[in-house]
């Protein structure tokens, strides 16, 4: 038929305009929804990346390298038992040396700082065993002898909670007197100390040596001299809260120290070159009335010898705290300076 090849290019012509048509019609996958849908799993996925990418980084930043511990008290020419107390993941391990006298007597827990061990606080044991305390030196978790953590990490809380196992298992000793027992801390181990004392109002004194202010402000400023934009230093901060499951306003020694109702004592280095000595003078200004302060003029912050310059003034200190007797006058203050001890 002479009309028949027309209809049929014209039907021809018509679909290949449908085919186009289909062809240009938006898809599922292109469609609005589909693309905000696409666009909100993206941004969740690369959040959960940087998540896990911070706390894989974090879990390697807080993993302290397990030095073992060095000297013994045996070096210092003292006698002592080989402790061990249960803990979470693992074994505390410590130093228990026993007083002269017999009968319950009052106690020094003593708690090393970042990096530190049970060995490096060695120097502080014989004025404290010559006043007459038992002296329990202890390895938090993942340092000296004593086990790592279950996380493999890290932080102050986690030095506390060793701090107040090391409490039980000390009250749970026949030959410790339960009202007596005093905290001598150093660094990180100090504001681990101060946190503890701030849940424990039974503890009856609090020696502070070289601890900082505040954990975030410390980190935050070290981030950023390492050129850390102010975005980032955020995201890791809010990271390291979760990670370590408390609030850095939560046990940050300068707000757990204006909690303390028990005798306080800081003692600091004039050049302190890692903590500053202005983080102790904060320290001072929050802490309770009587609190003082004694700066040790040619002391940095890991030089614990140093420190023994104020031994006696200490040792002075705790022994009137297990008496309950009232504060004698300060021997050095932060608001007296003397020429071997100020600010």
């Amino acid at each position: 038929m002479p009309g028949e090849p027309r209809e049929t290019s014209r039907n021809g012509v018509d679909r290949s305009r449908e085919a186009l048509k289909e062809s240009h019609r938006p898809g599922w996958l292109t469609s609005r929804p589909a693309r905000a849908l696409v666009c909100a799993a993206g941004l969740l996925l690369g959040w959960v990346s940087i998540r896990l990418g911070l706390r894989w980084a974090l879990v390697r930043f807080f993993r302290v390298p397990h030095v073992h511990s060095g000297a013994t008290p045996a070096a210092m020419g003292l006698e002592a038992e080989d402790v061990t107390i249960s803990a979470p993941g693992g074994r505390l391990r410590a130093w228990f040396i026993p007083a002269r006298a017999a009968g319950p007597q009052p106690v020094a827990l003593v708690l090393h700082g970042w990096s530190g061990s049970a060995s490096s606080m060695l120097p502080v044991a014989p004025p404290l065993h010559a006043a007459g305390f038992h002296v329990l030196l202890l390895d938090a978790q993942g340092h000296g002898r004593s086990d790592d953590s279950d996380s493999g990490s890290s932080s102050m809380p986690g030095f506390a909670e060793n701090v107040e196992r090391a409490c039980r298992w000390l009250r749970s000793n026949p030959r410790v007197e339960a009202e007596g027992i005093v905290l001598v801390g150093h660094s990180v181990g100090a504001g681990a100390c101060l946190l503890a004392a701030a849940r424990d109002p039974r503890i009856a004194a609090v020696v502070s040596i070289s601890s900082m202010a505040n954990a975030a402000t410390y980190m935050g400023q070290a981030m950023r001299r390492h050129g850390v934009p102010a975005i980032a230093i955020s995201l890791v901060l809010r990271e390291i809260e979760r990670a370590i499951g408390m609030r850095f306003p939560e046990f940050a020694p300068i707000a757990t120290i204006a909690h303390l109702h028990m005798p306080v004592l800081l003692i600091h280095g004039a050049i302190d070159s890692v903590i500053p000595l202005a983080d102790a003078q904060a320290l001072h200004r929050a802490a309770p009335p009587g609190t003082d302060l004694l700066v040790v003029a040619d002391a940095d912050h890991g030089d614990i010898d140093r420190f023994l310059a104020v031994a006696p003034a200490v040792t002075d200190f705790l022994r009137r705290a297990v008496q309950r007797e009232e504060p004698a006058a300060p021997p050095v203050s932060a608001h007296r300076p003397s020429p071997q001890r100020g600010e």
